[in-house]
């Protein structure tokens, strides 16, 4: 369906003179305006796996935004910026709830229903239908954030845009992120996985599912339902043994557990003090 706009976006940045072209400069904006819209997406889940797609042109066409933007200054009453970017708008027609000071960019996607508390989205971001956007929360560059999650306070959610092959960071439907996470280098987070506060997972983060009689062992990955609290564990050194940041799996969300439960809720069935 995009098929010409992939060619032509690729062949620019293959060839960066191609970005003197007033048509070409109008192909990367309309690629901007449609990641604007949800019409496209830096990726998207691949039916019946856990996998996703990265759509590594749409990222491309992302950074090439950026060398034909000016530098423009604007005003917010006294308040003054300088960027390339422009700020979405519009959130009344969207159905958004936006209260000050949240802060969206122009070719960042959100869903009717969703909530900006004072917080930030960047550009390539997917923030879908009822989540929650929590008091200095960011949603990095090209993150992918499912249906009626929660960001809670504090979130750092990794943005990511090359290497162009990288996946995003990805939190699927009905998570609750607690506060503080850190969610960086394209780590996936299963559906309805709860994270405690200050967990951070990266792509090399040990994530260890201790709920069993054996531990099992994941990188980058949290399964879904997963209930998870910052841990660590001992690691040998020249200089001797010291305890390193890891995520803990204590257990699987339990059916019982309404999908909008609170964080302590949700920790407390597994005797957690919170």
């Amino acid at each position: 369906m995009y098929e010409n706009l992939k060619i032509s976006i690729e062949k620019a940045w293959d060839d960066r003179s191609l970005l003197e072209k007033q048509e070409v400069q109008d192909q990367i904006r309309s690629v901007i305006d449609m990641l604007d819209k949800g019409q496209i997406r830096v990726a998207q889940p691949i039916e019946g796996k856990i996998e996703w797609q990265v759509n590594e042109w749409v990222k491309k066409a992302v950074i090439l935004y950026f060398p034909i933007q000016k530098m423009e200054t604007t005003y917010a009453g006294v308040l003054e910026f300088h960027d390339k970017m422009k700020l979405k708008t519009n959130y009344k027609e969207l159905g958004i709830r936006v209260v000050p000071h949240g802060v969206a960019r122009y070719g960042a996607y959100i869903s009717k229903g969703v909530i900006m508390m004072p917080s930030f989205v960047n550009i390539g971001a997917y923030v879908d239908e009822g989540t929650m956007v929590d008091t200095w929360a960011t949603v990095g560059s090209c993150g992918q954030i499912g249906k009626n999650v929660h960001l809670s306070g504090g979130v750092g959610i990794g943005g990511v845009l090359e290497p162009v092959q990288a996946a995003p960071v990805i939190i699927e439907d009905n998570c609750f992120i607690g506060s503080r996470c850190i969610i960086v280098e394209g780590a996936h987070i299963g559906k309805e996985a709860v994270l405690g506060a200050n967990v951070v997972i990266t792509n090399s983060t040990k994530i260890i599912d201790v709920s069993g009689s054996e531990p099992k062992e994941y990188k980058g990955f949290v399964p879904a339902r997963s209930v998870v609290i910052p841990g660590s564990f001992a690691k040998s050194f020249p200089a001797g043994t010291y305890n390193v940041p890891c995520a803990l799996i204590i257990g699987q969300r339990k059916e019982s557990t309404n999908l909008k439960t609170s964080l302590n809720e949700a920790l407390r069935e597994y005797n957690v003090a919170v």
